[in-house]
């Protein structure tokens, strides 16, 4: 089923934040949503996220499992969030590999310690370096008017 022009975009918009995650930090679905303005669209996170292509079933489309990294986003109580047989597991190797520290909570959940490797900014960092840019620009424009 073909997506409609905003589910592709919201879809894209999920993608492009998750890749800006750092390698070592995790972060919430309810974030990603708040981050492109969307806070009540949590969920709607992690239905992206488990229709993420895999490379190797969708070659050609840009975002995929190899370039998205789908493991850095988990519940707001840092738990991992099961999505099928063994993907907790996945995940939590995943996690791991980046040197996230995942621990097994009282009732066997996989979490992480948002304090140590929790990921929040205000704003993603694509957008703070897009308004760095134009207000340097402004600023180098204004002293070019005022030594003129």
């Amino acid at each position: 089923m073909a997506r409609s022009d905003e589910a592709e975009w919201w879809f894209n918009a999920v993608y492009a934040a998750v890749q800006e995650i750092p390698h070592g930090k995790v972060t919430s679905y309810g974030h990603i949503a708040r981050l492109l303005g969307r806070p009540e669209r949590p969920r709607q996170v992690g239905v992206c996220l488990k229709h993420l292509p895999t490379f190797s079933t969708i070659a050609n489309h840009y975002f995929h499992s190899n370039n998205v990294p789908w493991q850095r986003v988990i519940n707001a109580k840092g738990i991992i969030s099961p999505r099928g047989p063994g993907s907790t597991q996945r995940q939590a190797v995943a996690l791991r590999q980046e040197g996230v520290t995942v621990s097994t909570g009282t009732l066997g959940e996989l979490m992480v310690d948002f304090g140590t490797f929790g990921w929040f900014p205000s704003s993603l960092p694509s957008e703070g370096s897009a308004s760095s840019e134009a207000e340097a620009e402004a600023e180098a424009e204004a002293d070019e008017e005022g030594n003129g």
